[in-house]
């Protein structure tokens, strides 16, 4: 999701049967859109080029806040990295090795959670409601695109990439925390505002901030709200959840570390576009796709 964290309609007949795991390239194998594939990293090497691209994103040019060891090694590392799979874009036309790697999602399960122990997401949120919910579900999170690749068809790969993994593993909700840039919520009052007034989760998948870190996301009254303009505001990310259906939680966080301000965001995966599903009906993981 950026995140430190694709469209929709109800899903009436049976899922499509999940891509078969692919053992060179990991899960679901390797879909391509041209130059462009994306995949799971396969090799600590990988994980540090995912890594290094997060550094530059957040870092240099979201402005985080990192620590001596993390800027002497530019990369942005946590104990999480270790259980999460890692969702890679890459350039097969580029040739500089490990820069190939062009953006990059972190999924965390729950199978993977229990390893670490919690999920990343818990140090904002109180997640009960979400981890009470039976099947699959997957933490979403530190979702970035290099700066030259921000157009649509690399988010439209992730994306697809992401339907497939939640195919594979048999995903019920999707979740994590996406960031709005800036820690003033007063300036982002218009955005706080109509996501808490339009999008709020039902009680029963509703996060809500933990109470030393909730700041009330119901900055403006409905009646001041111009709906059209905030959403116009949302970042990228956060419009492509909603798209899917997505709901938020209750309460922002403040992140000072990354320069943000965080939102929960928990997405119901039979809410599946129609678009995605006959996709995943009818072609093999390896075929280009448009």
């Amino acid at each position: 999701m950026t995140a430190h964290g694709a469209h929709v309609a109800r899903v009436a007949a049976p899922v499509a049967r999940p891509p078969a795991p692919d053992p060179e390239t990991g899960g679901f194998g390797e879909l391509r859109a041209g130059n462009l594939g994306v995949r799971l990293a396969v090799s600590e090497e990988e994980v540090a080029a995912a890594q290094a691209l997060r550094f530059q994103v957040f870092y240099d040019e979201m402005g985080a806040k990192a620590e001596p060891e993390m800027a002497a090694q530019r990369l942005d590392r946590d104990a999480f990295d270790g259980v999460a799979d890692h969702m890679l874009i890459v350039d097969h036309g580029d040739t500089r090795g490990a820069e190939r790697v062009v953006g990059t999602y972190r999924l965390i399960r729950r199978e993977a959670a229990s390893r670490a122990g919690r999920f990343y997401s818990a140090d904002e949120y109180d997640i009960a409601p979400i981890i009470a919910q039976p099947g699959g579900i997957l933490e979403l999170g530190r979702s970035c695109v290099h700066a030259d690749y921000r157009g649509r068809s690399a988010m439209q790969l992730m994306w697809r990439g992401i339907a497939a993994y939640v195919f594979l593993h048999r995903i019920e909700i999707m979740f994590g925390c996406a960031s709005l840039p800036g820690t003033d919520p007063d300036a982002l009052g218009a955005e706080l505002s109509y996501l808490y007034h339009n999008h709020l989760a039902p009680p029963d998948l509703r996060p809500r901030a933990l109470p030393e870190r909730y700041v009330d996301m119901r900055r403006l009254a409905p009646s001041l709200l111009d709906a059209r303009q905030a959403l116009v505001r949302l970042p990228p990310l956060i419009k492509g959840y909603l798209r899917l259906g997505g709901f938020v939680g209750d309460g922002a966080v403040i992140d000072w570390q990354f320069n943000t301000t965080d939102v929960a965001v928990v997405v119901k995966t039979d809410l599946v576009t129609d678009k995605y599903y006959r996709h995943y009906e009818r072609q093999q993981p390896r075929e280009s796709f448009d």
